[in-house]
């Protein structure tokens, strides 16, 4: 961000704002404000020489109005360092496009300047997502807190009001309201659940590749040719290697080594030696089939 006037394309420093807002105010309150004439005749030394001087002491004599202004958009949510900040750069602005002929004091022009930096600030970062983007929800944005009564919904003879207050449309209102009252969300957040509500952030509801029905498919086939393969592969075992199979695999209650053992008169061991034996044939199938 700019933190000076430039004249010329030569830059008139001001006061940065750190993050301790007490420690600016303490600098800027120290500085002496400008008479009609004083100020009249530095705007001249400006406007007419580009009198660098002359420019920082004009902003610099108004910066603690900038505060006062800055202080009115608190309601946002925003730091207070940045609002003044922006309304510092829109005091700027204002400075170098001062008449001092046309007969007013330099705040009461700058104010339109100050207050436009600080509202556009606002627009773009009081929601990530943009809350006002036309002329007439600009307006309404800052002038909707103050119309309303209470915190509530407004009613239909509400919204009638301040649309004819404000001179927009009654659509304009209702959507302006539904927007200001919406809260942003991380994408990702994690999921929060209760025991009647279940609330997911808007990463869990995009589209997932595993839901593709093309993939759908895909796995269908896989699962279809495994179970396929693992049918024809048992085909080509021998009884014993077959049951043993089976029954240490392929049914629900699963036979031990030694109850197999015990049941072939052979030792478990052995029966572990031709369950390794039948898987290999099977894989070794499965594999030339592929």
């Amino acid at each position: 961000m700019s933190n000076a006037l430039t004249i010329n394309n030569t830059a008139v420093a001001i006061p940065v704002i750190a993050d301790d807002m007490n420690s600016y105010m303490s600098k800027i309150a120290n500085i002496d404000l400008l008479s009609v004439e004083q100020e009249q005749t530095l705007a001249r030394r400006l406007r007419d020489s580009e009198d660098l001087d002359a420019a920082r002491q004009l902003v610099m004599s108004q910066l603690r109005f900038v505060v006062h202004i800055a202080r009115s958009y608190k309601g946002y949510g925003l730091p207070m360092s940045d609002l003044v900040q922006e309304g510092n750069i829109g005091l700027m602005k204002a400075v170098k496009r001062f008449d001092p002929d046309v007969g007013v004091r330099l705040i009461s022009f700058a104010v339109h300047w100050i207050r436009a930096e600080i509202h556009e600030f606002v627009i773009k970062n009081w929601r990530i997502v943009k809350v006002a983007t036309t002329k007439s929800q600009r307006k309404l944005f800052f002038k909707l807190r103050s119309a309303k009564k209470e915190l509530n919904w407004f009613s239909q003879d509400e919204v009638s009001a301040v649309a004819e207050d404000l001179g927009v449309d009654e659509k304009v209102v209702v959507e302006m309201e539904s927007r200001m009252h919406g809260h942003d969300s991380a994408f990702d957040a994690p999921a929060g659940s209760s025991e009647d509500r279940v609330s997911l952030s808007p990463s869990d509801m995009l589209f997932q590749e595993q839901d593709d029905p093309s993939m759908i498919l895909e796995r269908e086939d896989g699962r279809t040719n495994s179970h396929d393969g693992l049918a024809a592969g048992m085909e080509i075992l021998d009884d014993r290697s077959r049951n043993i199979l089976q029954r240490r695999w392929l049914q629900e209650e699963k036979s031990t080594l030694h109850e197999l053992a015990d049941e072939y008169g052979v030792s478990a061991e052995r029966i572990r030696q031709i369950e390794k034996a039948a898987m290999k044939k099977i894989k070794t199938h499965l594999l030339v089939a592929a």
